[in-house]
């Protein structure tokens, strides 16, 4: 055999042959991956957006504690830290006009459309009209925030037989998605406490939602695609119908006299305690201490959430008594809900105004998947049957 050097300027060697091995080695075996249910575990991505440090019932954006965020921030700032990264006072993000296009199909819709089809039908109309190329920027991310609570509030109107409400640009985002539902200019507190819930609600790692939003993104998708798959996943009940729940649990105790005997009964069952256990945090969730506070300050929420602190009090000890080896604290939903319930929603839009506040984070998410532009592509494991012969036709 003539072997030929891979530098060209060496002369050709002539070589005998190598003899041929009698036998091929085995190939070594490859080593079994490890299986894990819904990905718990799994580092799928990395990410400078937030921080969720469940051990110890922390939550930074950027760097920055939720806690300190709802104390000194407002939405708006909020939303451009997690775009740019940058913390700016001046920043202010106010409620944009619905789109003619996205308007005409919200008038179309029938009114037993649940609100979060509706947002999602928005997204799309907007996707479809403004046609967002790929990577999505911080301009687009900026005015699918803006219009959505316009395009929410609208519905919500139209399925009341009422008339859309034009945004106020004076106002907070949060304050005139009130406005647009109401008519009338928004109680300050109010209108702050919804802000709050906003800030909460705009990023929390790597969630069912922001991962598909990334999925989404990492095949080049645009970013109305990537939040109406967003979206979808919220609307699943084990994702963003929590708070909706708490409020029916809560009217169902009653009383915190009746809280014990209920709350017993339903672990005896088995039944799940809407408000507290988390998948990630082992301590309190750092976004509910936040909305006590912004809760406790509301006026007209006084008698309500006295009932709440006390059934979260015996829910808390009796979790303690019943299932010691278990660390089950209470999580945002549960005061989330206070919250809502407090600037006047009604149920059912709790889930699509938790869609709102997500959508600075999926911005995020999305503009950082992009950077990244890796296909997020993971591997199954088969568990069907061995291959087999299609079996002959029978005459």
């Amino acid at each position: 055999m003539t072997t030929i050097s891979q530098n060209p300027a060496a002369p050709i060697v002539n070589e005998p042959a190598a003899a041929a091995p009698a036998t091929p080695p085995e190939a070594a075996p490859k080593p079994e991956r490890p299986y894990s249910p819904g990905l718990e575990g799994v580092i799928a991505a990395e990410t400078a957006v937030g921080y969720v440090d469940g051990a110890n019932g922390r939550l930074l954006y950027r760097g920055y504690p939720i806690g300190q965020l709802v104390e000194k921030g407002t939405y708006g700032r909020v939303a451009e830290l997690l775009w740019t990264g940058e913390w700016r006072k001046s920043a202010r993000l106010v409620p944009a006009p619905v789109p003619e296009p996205v308007m005409c199909a919200l008038y179309e819709l029938p009114s037993h459309t649940h609100p979060m089809d509706a947002l999602r039908t928005a997204v799309s109309v907007w996707g479809a009209w403004r046609r967002p190329h790929w990577p999505p920027t911080v301009d687009q991310a900026r005015e699918v925030t803006a219009f959505a609570p316009s395009a929410l509030a609208a519905f919500h109107r139209l399925r009341n037989g009422l008339e859309p409400v034009k945004p106020n640009p004076k106002l907070s985002l949060a304050g005139g998605f009130l406005q647009q539902l109401t008519g009338k200019d928004p109680d300050p507190a109010d209108a702050r406490a919804l802000d709050a819930y906003f800030i909460v609600g705009a990023e929390h790692g790597l969630n069912a939602s922001t991962f598909t939003c990334r999925v989404i993104i990492s095949t080049r998708s645009d970013l109305a695609s990537a939040i109406c798959g967003a979206i979808g996943a919220l609307k699943g009940p084990l994702h963003g119908g929590a708070p909706a729940e708490v409020v029916s649990q809560l009217h169902e105790i009653g009383s915190p006299e009746h809280a014990e005997k209920w709350v017993r009964e339903a672990i005896a069952r088995g039944d799940r305690i809407m408000g507290f256990g988390h998948r990630v945090y082992r301590a309190y969730d750092p976004r509910a201490a936040a909305l006590r506070k912004v809760a406790e300050g509301m006026a007209d929420m006084a008698e309500w959430l006295d009932v709440a602190v006390k059934v979260e009090d015996v829910v808390l000890r009796v979790f303690g008594e019943l299932k010691p080896d278990r660390v089950i604290k209470t999580n945002v939903e549960y005061y989330a809900a206070a919250v809502l319930q407090g600037v006047g929603l009604p149920p059912d839009l709790f889930p699509p105004t938790f869609a709102l506040a997500r959508m600075a984070g999926w911005g995020a998410h999305a503009i950082e998947q992009a950077s990244a532009d890796k296909l997020i592509r993971p591997d199954a494991r088969y568990v069907g049957p061995a291959e087999m012969d299609v079996p002959a036709l029978g005459r």
